[in-house]
């Protein structure tokens, strides 16, 4: 038993708790991470199965600039040593899985972090002190406050009569041998799914890929949890008739019998006409959600997505269980399916941003800031300079934004990466107007095949159509007491550079000006 109570406990030492963990130890504060596996990074030991990430590692983007190249680097973790970057581990621009273990493992004994391994959280209780968790052998560690950074662990099992029977992805041979001449229905049409299906493409002799669901590819939706081109080789075997195909409908039943799998199927674009398909193997590849197992009757977490994920505050505290927090992947729940939250590229900058919130709650710390002259030409140089290098705003786009905060007699304070539905409750704004800096996509930005060059698009460098932009932009928002009084939208521009003095700088410095009542008030733009 640890008698101590510590600032915190952080369940799971994957990227998010080891993120986290060099956060709070440069902190100062008392915090110790428990993973459940013999290193850091238990789970990418074993994902994805054919150990090819999708998580893009460009090395050679033309610049020296740290900052910029993290916009292109999706695997490393932010830290203070230059030199502690992914790149150093491969050259690959999808890289091998074993090298992110090495990478984490290096990382973890690079800042001497505090981490218990082979300690697998089993139970969870609240006390009035805090939490205590205990692990299978029996030994209890107690914290402050706990911070859940073990990701979605288990297996996201769909309800279908019979699905028992079924292989999982998890543990299914990754041998294309062990497949050959058969007939194979992999349930799931996400990444794993379409892995599993490119695969078995030279050895399977048909492949039916089912769903409820139409695919939605990641260049078109920019949400890089949906369909990359690295894995939808299998479409092309499908529209070029080589004996594999897309289900669009309902799996309703699956039987095995002696001679393989009978699958009832009803197909939506049909009018739900049911056939019965045989099938010599069926693979759930149907995602994975948050085990909330451990958790006692007194501090269970709320969950929603079809109970996947724990519902988070915009502080990423559970919203029924205080004091008890998320890192890592579990805070998509804030932006589902909309941008980066479930992946290290997005989830590190919110882990950063989660542990300023926890300095700002529990030990009296404020947002770090810089002092910006109240002055419109100020406020653009400041905006544009930050737009134009950040890659926190890059990559959480619409989620994690700048603040300037204009108190009346002062100067102005420039934030840096404060979660947008954060800051409108937090002690940062409660005082003077305050400025939202966000990169964003337009509203209809996946409506549209970027494909098609019969679709007018807005012009690059249009100060008139910048508001219409639908590839990804600055935003600039006023606000005042929660209440939006007035929008800028930069002009996109293809090579991402929003600095031109007359297209970019000079209008927001207009925009700041009758936002500050220095001209004529007249709606922003």
């Amino acid at each position: 038993m640890h008698d101590e109570t510590l600032d915190y406990l952080v369940v799971g030492g994957g990227p998010a708790g080891l993120q986290l963990g060099q956060l709070l130890r440069a902190a100062g504060h008392r915090y110790r991470i428990l993973e459940g596996g013999p290193t850091p990074g238990t789970f990418f030991r074993t994902f994805p199965r054919h150990r090819k990430l999708i998580s893009i590692n460009k090395v050679h983007n033309g610049t020296s600039d740290p900052e910029l190249n993290l916009r292109m680097d999706w695997n490393s973790l932010l830290s203070p040593d230059p030199e502690l970057l992914f790149r150093r581990y491969s050259e690959r621009y999808f890289p091998h899985a074993d090298d992110l273990v090495r990478y984490l493992a290096d990382f973890a004994e690079a800042f001497e972090l505090d981490i218990a391994y082979d300690t697998r959280v089993v139970r969870i209780r609240r006390g009035d002190n805090g939490f205590t968790a205990t692990d299978q052998h029996g030994r209890e560690h107690r914290g402050a406050r706990l911070v859940v950074a073990t990701g979605v662990s288990l297996p996201n099992i769909p309800d279908i009569p019979g699905v028992e029977s079924a292989e999982d992805y998890s543990t299914v041979s990754v041998d294309p041998q062990d497949f050959v001449d058969q007939r194979v229905l992999i349930i799931g049409k996400g990444n794993s799914a379409l892995e599993t299906a490119d695969n078995l493409i030279e050895t399977a002799a048909v492949i039916h890929v089912a769903g409820p669901h139409a695919i939605k590819m990641a260049w078109n939706s920019h949400y890089v949890g949906h369909l990359r081109a690295v894995n939808n080789n299998f479409l092309d075997t499908y529209q070029l008739k080589s004996q594999n195909a897309l289900l669009d409908g309902h799996v309703l039943s699956i039987e095995k019998d002696q001679g393989g799998y009978r699958v009832r199927f009803s197909f939506s674009r049909a009018d739900e006409f049911v056939k019965e398909l045989r099938y010599d193997r069926v693979i759930l590849c149907t995602g994975f959600r948050f085990d909330a197992s451990p958790f006692g009757a007194g501090c269970r977490p709320e969950l929603v997505i079809d109970d996947r994920f724990a519902a988070l505050t915009p502080a990423y505290e559970s919203v029924n269980v205080p004091g008890l927090y998320f890192a890592g992947t579990l805070m998509q729940q804030r932006d589902f399916k909309k941008s980066t939250g479930g992946f290290i590229h997005g989830f590190r900058y919110a882990v950063r941003a989660l542990s300023r919130i926890l300095d700002e709650r529990h030990h009296d710390r404020p947002w770090p800031h810089r002092p910006v002259a109240p002055e419109p030409a100020a406020l653009a140089d400041a905006v544009v300079a930050r737009v134009n290098r950040s890659s926190a705003l890059w990559q959480q786009f619409g989620v994690l934004g700048d603040l300037l905060v204009v108190p009346p007699g002062e100067p102005a304070r420039y934030h840096e990466e404060v979660p947008v539905e954060y800051a409108h409750g937090s002690p940062i704004t409660r005082q003077g107007d305050y400025f939202t800096v966000t990169l964003e996509y337009g509203p209809d930005h996946d409506k549209v095949d970027p494909f098609d060059i019969t679709v007018r698009r807005t012009a690059q460098n249009s100060v008139e159509d910048a508001f219409d932009a639908a590839y990804l932009h600055p935003v600039i928002r006023h606000h005042r007491g929660g209440e939006l009084l007035g929008a800028h939208h930069l002009a996109e521009n293809l090579e991402n550079e929003w600095d031109h003095p007359e297209v970019h700088h000079a209008p927001l410095a207009e925009f700041f000006a009758r936002a500050l009542d220095r001209l004529p008030s007249t709606a922003g733009r």
